[in-house]
């Protein structure tokens, strides 16, 4: 906070490690330097969570704490609006409303973003333009895709806290089909250890039909319904009768996925996991296990046939990582899952309609390097001409899809390991390989060899390999010259600067495979 440029810092850390106490401190900081800062929170029960615990913390100290949320009347946002102005509020903590255009700060400091992933876009934009000189510290356990992946690059600073917090267990996760057996014995187990449960039920029209049927179930549970279309009182009794233990069981939407701490619940019932999102799913099971009991989530999900391939994966990464401090990791495959999402913004389509997804962002990597000071040595790509057809037939891989999937992959291989496993993951999967794909993968190995030997350009016939190198990509260029002063009747250098080479193989077969052991040999040259 301290840097003349203005922080723009991403706190990733699990759900109970610690984040709000950092941004106790950062507030604190900038509060004792005489600035303001803004709390921008996703939901108004967090809201009233932190706003209670920033005024136990700061009760010993003069700061002055105001919370903006749909629980505070006309009149007392419109006071707490006139204090922000004159500077009378050190610290707000607010949900949506704070990026409304009413809002002026006097001399605002820091700005803190809870729950960073559940903003939209255009909030991100607001407060962009309120935020041009002023610290920034977003918080999150699950980045999405497009933060991690800026971050990754360096657009943003990223901090991870991989420390647990002493003493806490990782929880147990269960998936399985719903089952009445099994969400009662989940119910009465908690009940028995005098715990409490959350179940999830995303839907306000059968939520309270849910709520019934529970009822009946576990007849000796007392429970209470919580959702964000109720008015502020029942809501709001609602919770205070779950935090004082009055209840034993809270059914309720995703109002509770943010940040919550209620470390007497211990165990999460999740109705149709399949129809969240992985961060949202992993928030969700983070309101349990807050403290050193063992706590239990159980994501019930429809008949197994119906789960969409995309909701199978998410599944599986849950179940994957259920350890400590699994978070980044879940957030490393959300952005396998969804791609890297867009780094600039609403206003970024045109750009990205003009070079295609992948290139663009290769064009801003290279272009954070060069800010940065880096060099950027583009990455060589080799145009191979090789005197057959190369191409996946519809035939063999009728789905358009897979196709293209098959294409993405070889594009990207390094090593010729990976092409190898490649052709036998082909055969098992599709059968023995056409000639026109197994042509294909002899291409992309001597794809891979060129770029290892630093060959920019390959034209093969059936007599002469033609080779023109790119310098840039070799530790020693000059080493060819040793190997043609060794055979100079197989290799000559042409006018411009290309080398020819004589070939004596039989065949297709034997003229790749001669012209795989040359350039194997002018690799070991030039590296």
């Amino acid at each position: 906070m301290e840097d003349a440029s203005p922080m723009d810092r991403l706190i990733c850390g699990d759900v109970g490690y610690g984040k709000t106490e950092i941004a106790l401190r950062a507030a604190f900081k900038s509060v004792n330097d005489g600035k303001q800062v803004a709390i921008l929170v996703p939901t108004t029960l967090l809201a009233e969570q932190h706003y209670k615990t920033f005024s136990e913390r700061f009760e010993r100290y003069p700061v002055n704490i105001d919370c903006l949320s749909r629980f505070r009347s006309k009149k007392q946002q419109l006071e707490i609006l006139d204090r922000l102005k004159e500077g009378k509020t050190d610290i707000v903590i607010g949900t949506h409303r704070l990026v409304q255009k009413d809002i002026k700060f006097k001399d605002l400091g820091l700005a803190v973003i809870d729950e960073e992933q559940r903003f939209g876009v255009k909030h991100k934009e607001k407060l962009k333009k309120m935020r041009k000189n002023i610290d920034v510290l977003s918080m999150t356990a699950t980045p999405i895709p497009r933060t991690l992946h800026m971050s990754l690059m360096g657009v943003r600073d990223i901090s991870v806290i991989q420390t647990p917090p002493e003493h806490r267990q990782a929880i147990i996760s269960y998936i399985s089909e719903f089952d009445p057996v099994i969400v009662t014995e989940a119910i009465q187990k908690e009940m028995d250890r005098k715990g409490q449960i959350f179940f999830i039920h995303n839907n306000i029209n059968t939520i309270w039909n849910i709520a019934k049927y529970l009822k009946e179930l576990v007849p000796e549970v007392r429970l209470a319904v919580a959702h964000g279309r109720l008015n502020e009182d029942k809501l709001e009794k609602a919770m205070f009768q779950f935090l004082n233990k009055e209840i034993d069981m809270l059914v309720c939407t995703t109002i509770v996925e943010s940040g919550l701490d209620i470390p007497n619940a211990n165990t999460i019932i999740v109705n149709r996991a399949d129809r969240f999102g992985l961060a949202q799913i992993y928030q969700l099971r983070g309101r349990v296990g807050r403290s050193n009991e063992q706590a239990y989530a159980y994501l019930l999900i429809a008949k197994e046939a119906a789960l969409t391939r995309d909701a199978e994966k998410r599944l599986r990464v849950l179940m994957e990582h259920t350890g400590l401090g699994a978070g980044f990791q879940i957030a490393m495959n959300d952005m396998k899952i969804r791609g890297g999402g867009a780094a600039l913004g609403v206003s970024q389509s045109g750009h990205i309609a003009a070079v295609g997804y992948d290139m663009f962002l290769r064009l801003m990597e290279d272009s954070i390097a060069t800010l940065k000071g880096e060099t950027v040595v583009e990455k060589l790509e080799p145009e191979i001409n090789v005197p057959m057809s190369v191409f996946i037939p519809e035939s063999y891989i009728p789905d358009i899809d897979q196709r293209l999937m098959a294409y993405r992959r070889l594009a990207k291989m390094m090593e010729l390991k990976e092409v190898a496993d490649f052709k036998e993951e082909l055969s098992d999967r599709f059968g023995s390989l056409p000639i026109e794909a197994g042509n294909l993968l002899l291409k992309i190995m001597l794809k891979i060899i060129s770029i290892k030997a630093g060959v920019k350009k390959l034209d093969l016939n059936e007599q002469m390999l033609f080779i023109w190198f790119s310098e840039l990509h070799q530790k020693r260029p000059f080493a060819v010259l040793e190997m043609v002063d060794k055979n100079p009747k197989q290799y000559y250098f042409m006018p411009d600067n290309g080398l020819k080479v004589l070939l004596n193989g039989q065949g297709l077969g034997g003229i790749i495979a001669q012209t795989k052991n040359i350039l194997m040999e002018i690799a070991g040259y030039v590296n």
